[in-house]
């Protein structure tokens, strides 16, 4: 048996090498860059007006002019107008280019219009006010987005600005999400007394999902031939494997001897953790398995404490580490590290960590009440109101 921080280190030692794939923009948050993204012209391109009002020579102003005679209108999306007259404005629409001959944009909270004549009503007003010059955010040729930047929503919004309607990023490993057990059935199916639907295979796919996987779904049964066989297709076309069940001790738990048959080396076995215990890791030459326990939340906990980090830290991108405050005394007797289930309240910037009671690992559906696991090291037994330990959380 390993600890929770050699277990991690042992699947740390296993990343996988990513390659590169192009994607639709539309499909890239979450996804790691692959490419470095160059701005394809000045930001802003054009000296912008920032505020609705009336564009002005800034001399004229500074000359004692304070009413000015509109002589036109310049709107977001139009060529590029010119003032006529230095004692003349031009109406500006926020997002329109400056004109030609003013360098000021006075809002229209602080002028009257009466008869196309702009009145001011200020006496101070600086000049260059309410314009984003030209280039001031970055010029054509910058650096915006580097390889391994995670792309969240600003970063698509950088993306669609300059012209990418694909990005290169990094891609996943091929990966093959693998149920087992007789007892389980479809979820389309009407289950007998006897049996459950499957749920640990949707769990994992919407979890990978979100990340950008998209992994390929099987279920093999409780039968060591059948098993074997189906694995070693499975090993053959996939890179990442995530099995679910079969890793105990039990008379028909066949995983960790039917994976080592094919191949892949045990590199450990049993977690000293709760739950998921009996989680089993291992790799061959081109793929790595991750098996673990068929318990609802064992198999839950193990791949946001696990198989996460190693997705991300593969990708060159690192889980950032958070913590929280727990919210009252708690007791945990066994030598083993616990992931407490947590519902999570922020008081004034911290975050604090409320136990949620639940029926053990198999009680999938107290998982609704709960916002992550709190980790809890293995040795110690009693855990005071107050203590910071580290939080790893599942919902956004």
């Amino acid at each position: 048996m390993v600890t929770v921080a050699e277990a991690t280190s042992i699947i740390h030692q296993h990343l996988f090498l990513p390659g590169k794939e192009r994607i639709k923009l539309e499909t890239t948050e979450g996804r790691i860059l692959a490419e470095t993204i160059k701005a394809d012209r000045d930001f802003p391109p054009f000296d912008r007006v920032a505020m609705d009002g009336i564009a002005v020579p800034f001399k004229s102003f500074q000359e004692g002019w304070r009413d000015f005679k509109i002589e036109s209108m310049q709107a977001a999306g139009q060529p590029r107008t010119s003032l006529r007259d230095q004692q003349n404005c031009i109406e500006v629409m926020t997002g329109a280019m400056l004109p030609v001959g003013c360098d000021t944009v006075i809002r229209y909270e602080d002028v009257f219009i009466v008869n196309k004549i702009a009145k001011i009503k200020i006496e101070s007003i600086e000049k260059g006010q309410s314009i984003h010059p030209r280039a001031h955010d970055a010029r054509k040729g910058d650096i915006l987005l580097n390889p391994g930047n995670r792309i969240a929503a600003s970063e698509v919004a950088l993306l669609a600005t300059v012209g990418r309607a694909e990005a290169e990023v990094l891609a996943f490993p091929t990966t093959a999400i693998v149920s087992t057990g007789n007892e389980l059935v479809d979820i389309r199916d009407l289950p007998q007394p006897h049996q459950i639907r499957k749920s640990n295979s949707y769990v994992l796919q919407a979890a990978l999902t979100t990340m950008g996987c998209r992994p390929d779904l099987y279920h093999l049964p409780d039968d060591r031939n059948v098993l074997e066989k189906g694995l070693s297709k499975i090993l053959a076309d996939h890179q990442l494997i995530i099995l679910s069940g079969g890793v105990s001790k039990g008379k028909l738990d066949f995983m960790p001897a039917a994976l080592e048959s094919l191949g892949v080396k045990k590199l450990f076995h049993e977690v000293s953790q709760r739950p998921g215990k009996p989680f089993w890791f291992g790799a061959a030459r081109k793929q790595v398995v991750f098996a673990l326990p068929g318990n609802p939340v064992s198999t839950f906990l193990c791949f946001y404490r696990y198989i996460k980090p190693w997705l991300l830290k593969s990708m060159g991108a690192e889980t950032p580490v958070a913590y929280a405050r727990l919210g009252i005394d708690f007791s945990f007797i066994p030598p083993l590290t616990y992931f407490l289930q947590v519902k999570i309240k922020n008081e004034k910037g911290s975050l604090i960590a409320w136990p949620v009671e639940g029926g053990g690992s198999g009680d999938f559906a107290n998982l609704k009440d709960v916002d992550g696991f709190l980790e809890l090291p293995a040795d110690r037994y009693d855990f005071k109101e107050g203590e910071v330990f580290p939080y790893i959380g599942f919902r956004v």
